[in-house]
């Protein structure tokens, strides 16, 4: 009977001085963090915590998070991860819609966790770094579990209505580390390396389990910082990093002075969390040197989804389907399309979350059969490649004609003095939606809105260049560096820096 934490027990055995997790100044080897996982369940054992119980982690990518994160995993309990920017309300709903006993924060971000945790009278444990309770009696194992067993709670963003509890089983998560291990060809050595955050899915099933799955190291940035991501793959002599499209742009624009010859140990950059322009693409392979390689998954698929591969990727598409995966391009009624005809993504296979937590109704909603029904829109080509189109509630129709922000924010992201970009639909009297970008440029450039427009219409048809645009110093992203389209506020940011082209 498995456990998430069956990989580092095995590698603790067998590889003990071998590093696992580093940061910038840190490290930590397998006989090491076992031990302090160990130590840190049996704390949590003492404070009356038992399989099946819901433990809140509130931490950024620190070795800390891992040691908590883990020391959960060894004695059965359910880990539910949250943003360390996190309220009192958020936390506190989370605790109360969970039923969470016991509520771990970092030292630097424990406010809110701790007011909300005294609030209900729950234990509250603060980590700081390098702490380690000598206290408590060490797990001596780890506890055997099913693989059905929900392992972790990720609680969804909440666009629309209250947030709900992914629930992900241990299966989930054994997989994963599994799949992503095997996909990245990672082994016993391996410098894996990530500034995301492992509060997140991305963090937790591509970056920290596949990492210790493999026996390799993780090097840990937190918070992430362009020239500081590039001194850790350069110090650390990093093989693999993983990241989202901001991080690499901001990467490339802050890396004057070095070239492809100062990342020779740098083989495989694994990009996700939203659509990768070709130009962010193709010029990250040629200043660092690697290959870049787009995924697709959600936080219901436990990151899995599809994935391009080394030996043949295609630009624009996110690959084929991982093993053990199934996809269907389906149209509003549910019936299977053929290639290269637009429709709703779903997924199949044993990456498919257990259902949202004490969501009966949300979760028929949304898986049928073992389907997932993912709410984004895409095609497949005629060898299975898949081409993200955008997600379902993101389409503008504008005067009947269906535009996709995401294939007009890969064409704006071509233009040199464009940092980000946003492309969203706004209300018109005329069309019922008109497109609007909201834009940041690079420091000091201004750009004539009437010039961006006909430099847009060269690329794109009529319909699908924007009419508005807004001018931003930067964009508002979540935790993992995504562009969060629901806090753009166009009235705000019209009236601020608005334009309307004709």
């Amino acid at each position: 009977m498995p456990n998430v934490a069956d990989s580092l027990w095995q590698h603790a055995a067998e590889r003990p001085d071998a590093v696992a997790l580093r940061t910038r100044d840190r490290q930590l080897t397998y006989r090491e963090l076992a031990r302090r996982c160990a130590t840190f369940g049996g704390t949590l054992a003492d404070a009356g915590v038992t399989a099946g119980d819901r433990v809140l982690l509130v931490a950024p990518t620190v070795p800390e998070f891992a040691v908590a994160y883990l020391g959960t995993q060894l004695i059965g309990a359910i880990a539910i991860t949250m943003n360390t920017m996190a309220t009192v309300p958020e936390i506190g709903y989370v605790l109360d819609d969970s039923g969470a006993q016991v509520a771990i924060a970092w030292h630097d971000a424990q406010v809110a966790t701790r007011r909300a945790a005294t609030e209900r009278q729950l234990t509250f444990r603060s980590l700081a770094p390098g702490e380690s309770p000598e206290t408590a009696k060490p797990v001596s194992a780890p506890t055997p579990r099913h693989r059905a067993d929900t392992a972790a709670l990720l609680y969804t963003s909440g666009t629309t209505g209250q947030p709900k509890g992914v629930e992900l089983t241990v299966g989930n998560l054994i997989d994963a580390a599994r799949i992503f291990a095997e996909q990245f060809a990672l082994g016993p050595g391996e410098r894996f390396g990530t500034g995301l955050p492992l509060f997140h899915i991305f963090g937790q099933a591509v970056c920290l389990l596949p990492s210790l799955h493999a026996g390799g190291s993780l090097s840990m940035l937190a918070p992430f910082a362009p020239r500081a991501m590039i001194d850790l793959i350069r110090y650390h002599r990093l093989t693999v990093v993983a990241g989202v499209p901001t991080m690499w742009n901001a990467m490339l624009h802050n890396n004057d002075g070095y070239g492809p010859e100062h990342f020779d140990s740098l083989r495989l950059a694994a990009s996700g969390g939203a659509a990768l322009p070709s130009d962010v693409l193709h010029a990250f392979s040629r200043r660092f040197g690697c290959t870049i390689l787009e995924g697709y998954g959600l936080t219901e698929t436990t990151a899995v989804g599809t994935f391009n591969s080394a030996r043949e990727q295609r630009t624009g598409s996110v690959g084929t389907v991982l093993p053990g995966v199934s996809l269907e391009i389906r149209d509003l009624d549910g019936h299977a399309l053929p290639a290269d005809t637009v429709g709703e993504i779903f997924l199949h296979g044993p990456n498919i979350m257990k259902g949202y937590w004490h969501r009966p109704d949300a979760t028929t909603d949304t898986l049928a059969d073992g389907w997932l029904k993912t709410g984004d829109l895409g095609r497949t080509d005629a060898d299975g490649y898949l081409y993200i189109v955008d997600r379902a509630k993101d389409l503008i129709i504008r005067g009947g004609y269906n535009v996709y922000p995401a294939e007009v924010e890969n064409v704006l992201y071509q233009h040199p003095d464009i940092i980000e970009v946003a492309v969203i639909g706004v209300p018109d009297d005329h069309y019922g939606e008109e497109v609007a970008a909201v834009v940041a440029t690079t420091p000091g450039v201004y750009l004539e809105p009437t010039q961006l427009r006909a430099w847009a219409k060269q690329r794109l048809s009529a319909y699908k260049v924007p009419h508005r645009f807004a001018f931003v110093d930067h964009l508002p992203k979540g935790a993992t560096g995504k562009i969060l389209k629901r806090a753009l506020d166009w009235d705000s940011l019209n009236h601020a820096s608005g334009h309307e082209v004709r």
